[in-house]
């Protein structure tokens, strides 16, 4: 699974004419960020995997039948990762500083989707706001907004 997923992101950025567009490849970094965001508490909620589907689909503007096959490459994806550079990088690359701050705030969205607010996940959300470049108001002010709207 790593292979291919290597090998799409290869042939995307080596032949990006080849592409009608970057946006698969937008959509699995984005989708594998949030990933590792749902598993840094070390258990993966029903609510959780249920608010990612939500958040694919509204966010990315995808049908189920992609939010399915993105979700199950982009856990892949963070099973077997080192690291997340790659999919850090492609984000900073193409999205402007406002749509950093809303990966931000559904990354907040998908951790409070149990609950609970769990330390880990607040630590990997700190983590990948700051590689994303996003300040420490704007990650304070996500998390204020998500908590305000109930989660």
């Amino acid at each position: 699974m790593l292979a291919s997923i290597q090998r799409f992101f290869q042939q995307a950025l080596a032949e990006p004419e080849a592409q009608r567009d970057d946006t698969p490849t937008l959509e699995l970094a984005a989708a594998a960020l949030l990933c590792e965001v749902m598993r840094a508490d070390y258990r993966v909620d029903p609510a959780q995997l249920a608010a990612l589907r939500e958040l694919l689909m509204t966010h990315l503007h995808l049908e189920a039948e992609a939010v399915a096959s993105l979700m199950t490459m982009a856990r892949d994806e963070v099973e077997s990762s080192v690291d997340h550079y790659q999919f850090v990088s492609l984000i900073k690359q193409h999205y402007d500083y406002g749509r950093r701050v809303e990966l931000v705030k559904m990354m907040w969205v998908l951790a409070l989707a149990d609950g609970e607010h769990h330390h880990l996940e607040e630590h990997r959300i700190r983590q990948l706001a700051d590689l994303l470049h996003v300040s420490h108001a704007d990650f304070i002010r996500a998390k204020l907004s998500v908590q305000e709207q109930g989660g």
